[in-house]
Parts: C-alpha cells; sequence; structure tokens
C-alpha cells in the first residue's frame, strides 16, 4: 500500500519582511489566487490591496510570497469557488470570513511561557478519575451575573462581572472563587472555535448558539471576545482565560467538533478542495452520521492530519489540557488513536473523550469507527456513559419516561455496571444493563460518568418531566441522590455547570439557540438553596480526598468493590480492605430511590456515617453498630469503619 501524503496545513508564514502563503488545494486547480485586504469586514472593505496567484509547488501544494511587513493585513484564498480564508486560518477577521495576518508572539499573556495548570496532589493522572468535569457555556455562566441579584446575597457589587458572556468572564475573582470553592478540577467549555451562526457585527442584538457550527477551527470565537474586530484580541483572551484557570489548578477542556461543518457547499473545506474531506454515500450524496447534513471523512489522509495538527495547534498555543469530540462515533478508531498518540508527545496528561456515538448511519464500516463499543480499542480515550446516565433519569428518546430516580425498578445492573465504570466486574450481569451487553471500558478511566449535559434535559427539567407534580423538597432529594451515584462511581465524573444550583430550562430539551432567559444560570439560586451547593461541595470533596472512589484500574475495582444484595430501586456496594489506599478500611455507599425507608444488612461492625439526608461531614454525622441501618426515603447513605 503507498504511504498517504503528508499535509501541512502551515497556510500563513509571517516575519515583518515578507511573509509565505500555502494551500492545500487539488493539483488541477487552474488558478489559486491570493487576495490582500486593508479589513477584514467583507461588508465595508469589499476592494482588494492586491491580488497574486499561487504556484503549484508540490503535490496538492500552492505557494506564494509577498514581500513588505503586513501585520494588521487580511486575505483571502480562491480556487475559482469563492473566497475562503482557508482550511488552517489561525486568526481572522470579524466573523470569520477573511483570515488575517498577525505577529501570534504578541497574543501571548506576561508569563505565557510559563503558563501550566499545577494539579492538586489527588490528581495523579493519568488516572483521570480525580477529575471532576464540570460543562459550561460562557454566556450561560455569565450573562446573569449582574441581573436581579439578591442585595442579601453573598455576593455583593465588587462581585459582579464586568465582561458578562465573554472569555475574560472566567479570569475574575468571583468566578475563580466560585470554580475552586466548588472543587471542580476541570471546566469543559463548550465549542469556543470561530462558529458561523452568531453575526459578529450585531452584537448589541439578542443572539444565542452553542457553537456546533464550526466555521474555522483554530480560531477562538469573535463574540466570547470584547472586539470581535480586533483579531488579535480573541486570541489573547482566550489565553488569559486559560492562564487564569491554570493558576487555580483548573484544567481546560475544550469542545471540538470535527464530525461535520456548518453546511457543506460553502465550507473553508469545500471551497479549498471540493469533496476531499467528507464522506459519500455510493450514490454520490453527502453522509449524514452528524445529523447536519454532512460528515467529514476522518478515514481519509487529508482529513485525517487536519484533525492531528488542529489539535496538537490547540494544546501548544494555547496549553488546553483536553479534548471532547462532539459525535466522536463519525470518527474512525485509527484516527483517534492517532490523535491519543500525538497528545501524549506534548503532555500525557490531557484527557481525551467524546460522544461514543453517531447521529446518523454513516459512510463507513461500524466496527471501525470509535463508537462506545469500540473504546477498547481506543486505550487512553474514554467515552460518555449513556448507560448510567439512562439507567438513573430515563431513556433519552422519551422525556416523561423515568427510572432509577421515578422509583421505577430494573435499572439496577445498569447502575452497578456504572458504579464499576462499564468494567467487568463479576457481580454485574451485563445481560440485565440497558445498552451494553458486555463491558465496554477496559479501566475505568475510560468511561464518563453523568447524569445530564448540555444537549438534553438538564437534571431538574427531566425530573419534573418524568414524576408528575413533584415538589421542590423530592427534587432535591433526587438531585442529589442522582450526583452522589455519578460522584462515588468508579469513572470520571462529570456535571452541567448549573446543577448545584437546582438550574432548569423551562423545560427545553434541546436550548442550542434558545434566549437567554432560558440557558442562563440564576445566581440568585445559590441563596435560595445553599443547601443543594452545600451538599455539592461536600460530595466533590468528598472523591477527591478519598481514592477509594476513584481507583483508576479495573484490578482494584474487581479486588476492592463488593455489592451488596439488590433489591428494587436499591443498589448498594462496599469498598473494602483500604481501598486504593484510603484512610477509611471499610466504606458502605447504598442509594435508595424508593419513596419509603429501607433496612439494609451490611457487614457487622461499628461505623462512622458521612452522607446522610441531604448532608455530608466526613468528619462524621453519627455513629451506628451492628448489621442493620435504615436508608431514608429517596437517598444516599455513605458509612465507614
Amino acid at each position: 500500500m503507498a504511504m498517504a501524503q503528508n499535509y501541512k496545513f502551515d497556510e500563513v508564514t509571517y516575519t515583518p519582511r515578507h511573509t509565505t502563503f500555502k494551500l492545500i488545494a487539488p493539483d488541477n486547480a487552474k488558478h489559486v489566487v491570493l487576495s490582500l485586504y486593508k479589513g477584514g469586514d467583507v461588508a465595508t472593505d469589499k476592494k482588494p490591496l492586491a491580488t497574486k496567484q499561487l504556484k503549484h509547488v508540490g503535490k496538492n501544494l500552492w505557494s506564494t510570497t509577498v514581500s513588505g511587513d503586513l501585520n494588521g493585513r487580511f486575505y483571502t484564498f480562491n480556487i475559482g469557488k469563492g473566497e475562503t480564508p482557508g482550511v488552517f486560518a489561525k486568526a481572522v477577521g470579524v466573523n470569520g470570513k477573511r483570515g488575517a495576518i498577525i505577529n501570534m508572539k504578541s497574543t501571548d499573556p506576561e508569563g505565557w511561557n510559563n503558563d501550566k495548570v499545577t494539579p492538586n496532589s489527588y490528581l495523579l493522572t493519568p488516572n483521570y478519575t480525580g477529575l471532576t468535569v464540570y460543562e459550561m457555556h460562557f454566556r450561560d455562566f455569565s450573562i446573569a451575573r449582574n441581573v436581579n441579584l439578591d442585595p442579601k446575597e453573598f455576593m455583593v457589587k465588587r462581585q459582579s462581572t464586568k465582561y458578562p458572556g465573554k472569555f475574560l468572564a472566567l479570569t475574575e475573582p468571583w468566578a475563580i472563587n466560585y470554580l475552586k470553592d466548588l472543587g471542580v478540577g476541570a471546566v469543559h467549555i463548550l465549542p469556543s472555535f470561530d462558529y458561523a451562526s452568531v453575526d459578529e457585527t450585531k452584537l448589541d442584538k439578542p443572539q444565542y448558539n452553542w457553537g456546533y457550527d464550526p466555521l474555522n477551527y483554530n480560531v477562538p470565537e469573535g463574540s466570547y471576545s470584547t472586539n470581535p474586530y480586533d483579531p488579535a484580541t480573541r486570541i489573547r483572551e482566550f489565553k488569559e482565560m486559560v492562564e487564569a484557570l491554570h493558576k487555580a489548578g483548573i484544567r481546560v477542556i475544550l469542545d471540538v467538533v470535527y464530525n461535520h461543518t456548518f453546511d457543506l457547499d460553502h465550507s473553508n473545506f469545500q471551497l479549498t478542495w471540493p469533496n476531499a474531506y467528507y464522506r459519500f454515500t455510493k450514490d454520490g450524496k453527502p453522509s449524514n452520521g452528524s445529523g447536519c447534513g454532512n460528515e467529514t471523512a476522518s478515514d481519509k489522509a487529508v482529513m485525517r492530519q487536519f484533525m492531528l495538527q488542529s489539535v496538537k495547534y490547540w494544546a501548544k498555543e494555547y496549553h488546553i489540557d483536553g479534548f471532547r469530540f462532539d459525535l466522536m462515533g463519525v470518527h474512525d478508531i485509527e484516527t483517534m488513536n492517532g490523535i491519543r498518540k500525538e497528545l501524549t508527545a506534548i503532555n500525557p496528561n490531557i484527557f481525551i473523550y467524546g460522544e461514543g456515538w453517531s447521529a446518523g448511519q454513516c459512510a463507513y464500516p461500524t466496527e471501525k469507527l470509535a463508537m462506545k463499543a469500540n473504546i477498547s480499542q481506543m486505550p487512553g480515550i474514554a467515552a460518555f456513559c449513556d448507560d448510567l446516565r439512562d439507567a438513573l433519569r430515563g431513556p433519552f428518546s422519551d422525556d416523561h419516561k423515568g427510572a432509577f430516580l421515578a422509583g421505577i425498578a430494573g435499572s439496577e445492573e445498569s447502575i452497578k455496571a456504572g458504579i464499576t465504570g462499564m468494567t467487568e466486574h463479576p457481580q454485574v450481569d451485563y445481560s440485565k444493563v440497558n445498552y451494553s451487553k458486555k463491558p465496554w471500558a477496559t479501566e475505568p478511566t475510560q468511561c464518563i460518568n453523568y447524569v445530564s449535559c448540555h444537549d438534553d434535559m438538564c437534571l431538574i427539567d427531566r425530573l419534573k418531566a418524568s414524576i408528575p407534580n413533584i415538589m421542590t423538597d423530592e427534587l432535591i432529594r433526587l438531585d442529589e441522590l442522582a450526583q452522589t451515584v455519578v460522584f462515588t462511581s468508579q469513572g470520571v465524573p462529570f456535571m452541567l455547570s448549573g446543577e448545584e444550583m437546582l438550574r432548569d430550562k423551562k423545560g427545553v430539551h434541546n436550548s442550542f439557540n434558545s434566549p437567554d432567559s432560558i440557558n442562563e444560570l440564576n445566581w440568585n439560586n445559590p441563596l435560595r438553596y445553599p443547601q443543594v451547593l452545600s451538599y455539592y461541595k461536600n460530595l466533590i470533596a468528598l472523591r477527591n480526598h478519598h481514592p477509594a472512589f476513584r481507583l483508576g484500574k479495573t484490578q482494584l475495582v474487581q479486588k476492592h468493590l463488593e455489592f451488596l444484595p439488590t433489591a428494587d430501586c436499591l443498589v448498594a456496594y462496599r469498598l473494602k480492605n483500604h481501598a486504593g489506599g484510603d484512610a477509611w478500611n471499610d466504606i458502605i455507599v447504598i442509594f435508595n430511590a424508593n419513596k419509603a425507608a429501607r433496612q439494609v444488612t451490611v457487614p457487622q461492625g461499628t461505623y462512622t456515617v458521612v452522607c446522610k439526608d441531604g448532608k455530608i461531614d466526613e468528619d462524621g454525622l453519627e455513629t451506628v453498630n451492628g448489621m442493620q441501618v435504615t436508608v431514608h426515603p429517596q437517598s444516599a447513605l455513605i458509612l465507614h469503619n
């Protein structure tokens, strides 16, 4: 087999004396034209300063060099399909229609060369089970920070934000202190590359999108910057955000969407090399495994190398600590393993995970795709556990159908599988697990445990939809019970921002373009429900302080985790013999989703209760003796000896 061509996507190389432009484009292109512009706004600066033909300098490679200092100028390429900044622009003008020529070093904040995250001592990476991943959207998190604040609240005026909806909001003390106090180890930021659906020239008008509509993959989104017209501002402010989080010991995980583009015909991929980056069905139509009208072809050399170089660029230029792959099941296994290898060479602690499914049938063999069922073939890569998610709250396909949290029996074995991190365990009967009839994770580090995320009903809305007439006190009990399952399980815990303050989205299932009134966090809620925020903080701290909950190895889980007899809507287990070197000898964890108390038999002993009735205290809430404990309705009980 002939070796695949090695594509290098360094399109613009700037020096004060000259700038070299390169473009990956088909050999049979008749004319490849570079246009230079003074401004970056296509609506106001329409006439180019100059145009120049690129020369064919190698297989699928075109290039030209322009003399003089072009710093601050803008450019486009055109192979006859329309103007484009190319596929690997590193800086762009407003709305990303033109590439920008800048000195990237000038965008580095002070001390950037020394920037790195200093993880807390319990993060023994690459045992990623030590992370708590907090998924957030810049706008959701900060846009309402200054709105309707109760004057009695602890957040006084000096703790409001200057930068609502911006990268810089996460550099402010109120945000950093909140995240540190909560105890999370990583923020998973929703897509922050330059996306298509928000008009950056009209930010005074209401616009909202999650950002899963890629335009320029290697440039930060302009609407999250204080000045989308200045190409350097968005880059510098993104780096300042990363630096501030790193100083707080918090990692930054970037949500990447390589599986599709906003559209096909007008994408930068299609404008530079038609049909090269996408998959097509046998009848020549675009394949739609993404559910968005097109799917990229990671199995093709040009797309594979684009992805490899793109993640390496974010890791090196922006110091990104992890990547969440949207619809990872659209990509092929070989590409994902190549990404793991390349990123490990840069930093072995970079965390890689994704959705182990596609949104439709891909034009590529399923057994070669990075599906959840194939995770065992991708060491060092994790997938979301919809098995545990739906066992807790009910199926993705029906918002109104409940499961364990609704007091409906039948999901207990699926919950047990999630507790082991979807690994092989002698006490888990996978024939009774909801979606996976065999273990799909080789190690628990490959399993992301969660109960809700951005692209579905948040937990409170799902509980309201699946349990008619539910009252606030029951909502709180079930919210806390759900997260206790997630945070005491052996996978990597993941939560949606705002769940710690009983966030809701007014029942909207898919709020990707809903207004702020649906998506924003209500910063009065921590005052209204202080016991919930306190519970989350203590729950995260409990996991952080006790290695028994984050063993990281299947062998250790099999050795130390022992399930107690299961009953309808009740799951219990023991972490025994100082699991993972824990100071506590035996830890008993019991989840009771019934509306009545349950008696559970435990090994004879004297135990200290550390979690009971919505309270967590590692120093102990009470002491119990004997072989019987009572677990109150819709709650978790954790005790140790």
